[in-house]
């Protein structure tokens, strides 16, 4: 048996062909290329009739991982980086393709395929209470209760990029949310700003244009000991201690999985983390918790997909 997985990102689609166990068999990368509406759909379809032929197995189910909200009850997705996605029937689209092959189709948001992936094949292996926190240009959730993926009244939950962690509320909130606005890998390059114009203190970023300074140049100066970017990566550690502190007292888990492209260099950050977690958190809750690095990482979209399908079916 073999499954195909997709992971649609903002900028590119990769698409896999799986074994039975999830391991990656062949793969390819296409960028989206300024693609919108339809266009996506066409492109997925034709990677998934690639992957279909490449396999010397049969098929028996796709998985789709998507950067945004799959409305399960219509069969919809949005997707807010790719115009003409705020409400695109990708399913009918992709059932419609292999229906009379007996091919499967499942979708599902990048968060709760991270954390599917996570826990079949990588760092949460055995959990059944885990939390995949995602830090990238965004921040997200991918949550499991007592072995079940949480999704939602409207298949939303995990949306922590909207958790209140500081107050007043300021306008900037309401497009991100209070946390992803500070905490995400642009949120961190917002403070950093921030703190460059109201701020008179010595700092290497000084010499980068504002608009040109990014979360990895913070990563770095900090390495070096620039005291302004310390600031910058001391305030994130604090909302993503507040943030581990409230998942832990509302959700229990076993372990959250930090991933996405900003732990990376974050990983090294846990520690400090954990620290600040345990000034908030629940007691109990928090001592029984292990913070730990995805074992996926770049892969963890795809194999997540992959995931998603091999629990299908």
């Amino acid at each position: 048996m073999a499954v195909v997985a997709l992971d649609l990102g903002g900028t590119k689609l990769a698409a896999a062909l799986c074994d039975a166990e999830g391991a990656i068999i062949d793969r390819q990368t296409v960028a989206l290329a300024g693609r919108k509406g339809e266009q996506v759909g066409e492109l997925i379809s034709t990677e998934v009739e690639e992957m279909l032929n490449r396999a010397t197995d049969p098929v028996q189910a796709i998985g789709i991982c998507i950067p945004g909200i799959y409305r399960s009850q219509a069969g919809t997705v949005w997707v807010p980086n790719i115009d003409g996605w705020s409400d695109y029937p990708l399913l009918q689209r992709l059932t419609a393709q292999v229906a009379e092959r007996g091919i499967a189709v499942r979708i599902d948001s990048d968060r709760a395929c991270y954390i599917m992936g996570e826990i079949r094949m990588g760092a949460a292996r055995g959990c059944r209470n885990a939390i995949f926190l995602a830090v990238g240009t965004g921040i997200g959730a991918g949550i499991i209760a007592d072995g079940r993926i949480l999704r939602g009244h409207r298949d939303i939950a995990g949306a922590i990029g909207w958790l209140g962690l500081d107050r007043p509320f300021r306008p900037g909130y309401t497009r991100y949310g209070c946390f992803e606005y500070a905490a995400s890998g642009d949120g961190l390059v917002r403070y950093c700003r921030d703190l460059l114009q109201e701020s008179h203190q010595s700092s290497t970023l000084r010499s980068w244009e504002a608009q040109k300074i990014t979360a990895p140049e913070i990563f770095a100066a900090a390495q070096q000991g620039d005291s302004l970017a310390k600031q910058v990566l001391q305030n994130a550690v604090e909302l993503w201690g507040m943030a581990v502190a409230n998942l832990v007292s509302v959700f229990n888990p076993e372990k959250i999985v930090f991933g996405g492209g900003v732990f990376g260099p974050a990983v090294v950050l846990l520690d400090d983390i954990y620290r600040e977690a345990k000034k908030w958190a629940q007691p109990i809750a928090i001592n029984q918790v292990e913070l730990v690095a995805s074992a996926l990482g770049g892969d963890a979209g795809l194999l997540g997909a992959a995931a998603l399908a091999l629990t299908e079916t």
